[in-house]
């Protein structure tokens, strides 16, 4: 059993710590309190982040209105004064977000990392090719 502290599990979940304590003591997230500090098992950890999970328990547990939810791979990250591009492959096809440098940086996003594209929209075009 390997414990971690709560800043620790923060940087492990990319979440802030206020927030790691909060989903702890609300009980969605698995952690002992020890005096007043929070301790957690990273196996506990790494179980909350199986991709066999669904992408709402890897946001947190955070409930979004947003239907469409694409697990991925980050196949390459472009990072350019205050936007980054994000390339992130699904099954054989790829996906382009432009987000802010900022948010790049506080995710640690990489090369490699498994992330959750999250879309919403009221307007999502469907195209076919007229020969199929």
């Amino acid at each position: 059993m390997e414990l971690l502290s709560t800043e620790e599990a923060a940087g492990y979940l990319r979440l802030h710590m206020k927030r790691v304590q909060a989903l702890a003591r609300a009980g969605k997230l698995p952690g002992r309190r020890v005096g007043r500090k929070w301790l957690f098992d990273r196996r506990d950890l790494e179980a909350l982040l199986a991709p066999n999970r669904p992408p709402l328990e890897l946001a947190g547990g955070l409930d979004l209105s947003a239907r469409n939810q694409l697990r991925g791979t980050v196949v390459a990250l472009s990072i350019e004064g205050v936007m980054a591009e994000v390339r992130v492959r699904i099954g054989d096809q790829e996906l382009v977000s432009v987000i802010t440098s900022g948010s790049a940086r506080r995710l640690r996003l990489a090369e490699g990392d498994e992330v959750v594209a999250v879309i919403k929209s009221t307007e999502i075009m469907i195209g076919r090719d007229p020969g199929s």
